[in-house]
């Protein structure tokens, strides 16, 4: 899948050399994540004196957004666009930074499982978006579909464990600590409130919610022979254009927000491919048709040597 991808971007790239000019990093990218962060702090003073039905309100509808935001924002800081190549540490330290808003220790493990996508996207046992088997076969009903859906934060945390288990790292132990000691401070501050809206917002937010419709959109195949689908709706303002899935996969050293203008550059490559315009529908029409399923995934028995991170 690898070298697919590399023939793909070479075959790209000879055709229309001006995409290398955008593989470069996005110098807004770190003022965006910074004021990001800077919001969800305000926002963590901001709840701790309301009522807990308004904490949950406003959990749902801007804390959701915004930490599921910042998922994506570590998203494109894992491919180095935030400070480039030859500045890699940084971009681990500055995703750690991004990663407080969201509670839970993530950035420096994504970074090591998500190349490994990239590299052999489907991979039997290296690539773990691919659901387990158990998922598969339980989650095969339009009631079991939505919870899996709801509880997708939850199978994302334990799939690699079960599929992919790979030693700790030093930057997961300091990726953890910071994050935990952030915590703490944040109770010990303002009290168990913004606790609660920091973690249930990361809940929520990658769970039954408009934005989590990416993570079916990207590569379920509703159409078969179709692996990797683009989305092209509003909702890519707030998730630095991770619907540009193709493109994306294609140029994954490209910044999100230049993407749109892979599209515009080779639209011959992109215009003719199934595309969605509403994440919402996404979620819709996975759980109300009965022929799709965790299943609905193509699965590839790797061959020759594997390098992971």
């Amino acid at each position: 899948m690898w070298c697919n991808c590399f023939i793909s971007c070479f075959l790209f790239t000879a055709k229309y050399p001006e995409i290398k000019s955008l593989m470069v990093p996005d110098t807004r990218l770190k003022w965006i994540v910074c004021m990001m962060v800077v919001v969800q702090f305000l926002a963590f003073y901001l709840v701790k004196d309301l009522e807990w039905k308004w904490l949950l309100f406003w959990t749902y509808v801007f804390g959701s957004c915004i930490n599921h935001s910042m998922t994506l924002a570590i998203h494109e800081i894992s491919h180095n666009t935030a400070f480039g190549n030859n500045k890699a540490l940084w971009n681990r330290w500055f995703a750690i930074f991004a990663n407080l808003p969201i509670g839970l220790p993530y950035s420096a493990s994504f970074k090591r499982y998500h190349l490994d996508h990239h590299r052999y996207l489907g991979g039997d046992g290296i690539d773990v978006d691919i659901p387990t088997d158990f998922e598969g076969w339980f989650f095969c009903t339009r009631m079991r579909k939505f919870f899996w859906i709801v509880l997708q934060p939850l199978f994302y945390a334990i799939r690699p464990l079960y599929i992919n288990p790979k030693p700790i790292s030093q930057l997961e132990v300091i990726n953890l600590v910071v994050q935990f000691s952030f915590n703490i401070a944040l109770y010990y501050l303002w009290g168990i409130k913004p606790v609660v809206y920091m973690l249930a917002g990361s809940m929520l937010g990658m769970g039954m919610h408009p934005i989590s419709g990416h993570f079916i959109a990207e590569h379920y195949m509703f159409l078969k022979g179709h692996e990797t689908y683009s989305y092209y709706g509003s909702l890519n303002l707030l998730t630095f254009n991770v619907g540009y899935h193709n493109e994306h996969h294609d140029f994954p050293s490209i910044p999100g927000r230049r993407l749109p203008e892979v599209k515009k550059i080779a639209s011959e490559y992109y215009e003719h491919l199934p595309q969605y315009t509403s994440w919402v529908k996404v979620l819709y029409d996975f759980i109300m048709d009965d022929t799709l399923s965790p299943y609905s995934r193509i699965k590839r028995k790797l061959k020759g040597e594997v390098k992971q991170e």
